[in-house]
């Protein structure tokens, strides 16, 4: 059972391009309801740099998250796994940003 819902999530995150990627681990990053293994303050930065980059709307204003649903439902289907498997979901994450970072360059 809980390999299906990291298996959903991954899919879902799949699914999503990367702008909504960045917003994703930006928000995990930022919630205190996730309970992950790696340094979240340099994470953020680090995500919040690449998102300024290419989203000139997130760069010039304040975001109101709650507009992006794909987000919002993440978020909350993340919150509700334990802390093994919302580490097996962000390692994903993050290893997927980062391969996208690296294509960029």
């Amino acid at each position: 059972m809980e390999n299906e819902k990291v298996k959903y999530l991954i899919d879902m995150i799949n699914n999503m391009d990367i702008k909504d990627k960045l917003r994703l681990a930006i928000r995990m990053n930022d919630s205190v309801f996730t309970n992950l293994k790696y340094d979240k303050p340099q994470m953020y930065k680090s995500f919040d740099n690449m998102l300024k980059e290419i989203d000139e709307e997130y760069r010039i204003m304040i975001i109101n998250f709650s507009k992006y649903f794909n987000v919002t439902f993440a978020i909350s289907k993340i919150m509700e796994m334990t802390k093994e498997e919302q580490n097996k979901v962000v390692l994903y994450l993050f290893n997927i940003i980062h391969n996208r970072s690296r294509q960029l360059i």
